[in-house]
């Protein structure tokens, strides 16, 4: 066949689609994925103006962060069901309209608590989103060498979208108000809306024979919201808090129910196949720790060139810029070596250099410049997370049956968002108390309050190593994946 490739929808019946709509389509949901991502970042340059503006308590603030993940997080497994049930192209232009509309509530909200229910909104249809958009890369793209060409740009999407937001955010924040950090989803929504109609296939789900799990959507919905907040909570209450305890409890017994519910129902929300098989799994776990260490440098990187070196939330952004590059460079190669040599020394080779660029970035010391101390460490690490992500995406998803790939994708959010969750409260704590600890252990050194803060810094970079670390005999004995079985289409399902 020239110029086209049949990709399978759920129904098997060949859908035909040329190579230059194949690619068109990927613009859309890389697009629907950029503004899931961009999300978590972009508000944070703004949150100081519209804490002033609309009167929002010190107490109150957290939530416009808070709503956003809490909702999103919960709602994953459930939102990449509903895709896999009831169609993803069809759920993927539900939660854009529906991520438009919430925008712009949020975007033109009056009071915080209009703030806060156009953030949780924009959080419930992000996970609508989000798991229809993966899930159709992978149906979309059945041949290895092209899927992992995909990967590699929804993965340099994914990852560089993160420093995007805090340069988009911070441009915005200064030159026009902090209500065009949320208002701006709305065109591209809308525009994406009428890409996905021109150009993503229009996939047919298997009928459906049995119920809903109704009651294991409600655990695992519960049990992440607990979890997601209890990590948010410990970073303000303490980890040893009533409160942080309660929701980490509740959250794990939650997740504990819903495995057992799973292993009776007829028609299993999360079929436990999926993380069963051993390449997922360790795919799941990557996805789990590598946010923490990604957090790492994100907080602290994004505190010391505004704080310490004194930039510009725009000047800041910038900074970030070479991060997205590296990626992109990194997951474009990866492409071309991830088809001939598999995913297990693509994933290695990705967590050795973010090892090492963390490594680095722990040296930092007071009087310490950007272009020496900073710049290399953050080109290391991008040139790691393009590995780790093109390779982490295609394991977790190629051997998924596609009737279950939206749920897959969404698992795989589901671990990331966790991580992301647990990166920023633990390392916000620690980091608040190893400044501590230095001032009271150097009160008459010069500077102390900068150099406290650079050495609080050094000790999140070391963790998020360690993080980076433990990554890597995961990845030697659970990711088994040989090159020729990345050559297997969508519809293929391995299970073992």
């Amino acid at each position: 066949m020239t110029g086209g490739i049949a990709a399978l929808d759920a129904d098997r019946k060949p859908i035909e689609t040329t190579t230059s709509t194949r690619w068109w389509a990927l613009g859309v949901l890389a697009l629907a994925q950029l503004m899931v991502v961009l999300d978590v970042t972009i508000v944070t340059i703004a949150l100081p103006f519209a804490q002033q503006d609309l009167h929002i308590s010190d107490g109150d603030r957290q939530w416009v962060m808070t709503a956003y993940t809490l909702i999103f997080g919960g709602l994953l497994l459930l939102g990449g069901r509903l895709a896999d049930y009831l169609g993803r192209r069809r759920i993927l232009l539900i939660g854009l309209i529906g991520f438009a509309a919430a925008s712009a509530l949020a975007g033109l909200a009056q009071t915080g608590w209009q703030l806060f229910a156009g953030r949780g909104l924009q959080g419930a249809f992000a996970a609508l989103l989000a798991p229809a958009a993966l899930s159709l890369v992978s149906v979309t793209f059945p041949e290895a060498k092209e899927r992992a060409r995909a990967f590699g740009v929804f993965a340099a999407v994914s990852a560089g979208g993160v420093a995007i937001g805090l340069i988009v955010g911070g441009a915005l924040t200064e030159y026009a108000d902090w209500r065009w950090t949320l208002l701006i989803n709305t065109p591209f929504a809308l525009l994406a809306v009428l890409g996905g109609l021109a150009f993503v296939v229009k996939d047919v789900p298997e009928p459906r024979t049995g119920g809903y799990d109704l009651p294991g959507a409600v655990t695992v919905t519960l049990g992440l919201v607990s979890i997601v907040y209890g990590f948010s909570r410990a970073a303000d209450d303490g980890w040893l808090a009533g409160t942080t305890l309660a929701l980490l409890g509740a959250g794990l017994a939650l997740l504990a129910a819903f495995v057992a519910i799973e292993r009776r129902s007829a028609n299993p929300l999360l079929p436990l196949r999926i993380p069963g098989e051993i390449n997922r799994g360790g795919s799941f776990l990557v996805a789990l720790l590598v946010p923490i260490a990604m957090f790492a440098m994100f907080l602290n990187l994004s505190f010391y060139l505004q704080i310490t070196l004194g930039y510009s939330a725009l000047k800041a952004g910038v900074a970030f810029l070479p991060f997205p590059i590296g990626i992109v460079i990194a997951a474009g190669l990866t492409s071309a070596v991830l088809p001939r040599r598999g995913p297990r020394p693509v994933l290695i080779a990705g967590a050795v250099l973010g090892v090492l660029g963390l490594l680095y970035l722990s040296q930092l010391d007071y009087g310490d410049g950007y272009a020496t101390s900073v710049l290399p460490a953050m080109i290391l690490i991008a040139l790691g997370m393009g590995p780790i992500f093109v390779a982490m995406q295609t394991t977790a998803l190629h051997q998924v049956d596609e009737a279950d790939s939206g749920v897959a994708s969404a698992l795989l959010n589901a671990a990331q968002q966790v991580g992301g969750a647990i990166g920023t409260a633990l390392l916000t704590t620690i980091a608040v108390q190893v400044a501590e600890r230095y001032a009271e252990n150097n009160p008459t050194v010069d500077n102390l309050a900068a150099r406290a803060a650079i050495h609080s810094y050094d000790i999140s970079f070391l963790i998020g190593a360690g993080f980076f670390v433990a990554t890597i005999p995961i990845i030697w004995l659970m990711i088994r994946d040989k090159p020729e079985n990345l050559l297997e289409g969508a519809g293929h399902v391995h299970m073992g």
